[in-house]
């Protein structure tokens, strides 16, 4: 699913909708998506500590999406992640 999200976002990217919350994202710029990555980084620590785990489980996936935001805002993707994370493990 990671990557079907990623492949989704990518291409709102290139094919604008109307109304898509990506879009809005994608358009406002990178601060936007900067200050909603940051504000779900703190959802997901408030979860953790007492919300509970479906809680937490709902901003982790608010946090990993607003990521793959970030990512595609730089011409980057979860490609690129599991490549570097490839490189760690092979150098561990």
């Amino acid at each position: 699913m990671l990557y079907t999200l990623n492949e989704l976002i990518a291409d709102r990217k290139i094919n604008p909708i109307d109304g898509s919350y990506t879009n809005r994202l994608l358009d406002e710029g990178e601060d936007t998506i900067l200050r909603k990555v940051g504000e779900e980084a703190v959802e997901v620590i408030l979860a953790a500590k007492s919300q509970g785990d479906q809680r937490l489980i709902e901003e982790a996936s608010d946090l990993i999406y607003h990521l793959l935001v970030l990512l595609a805002s730089r011409d980057l993707s979860l490609a690129d992640i599991e490549t570097e994370l490839t490189y760690r493990h092979t150098e561990a």
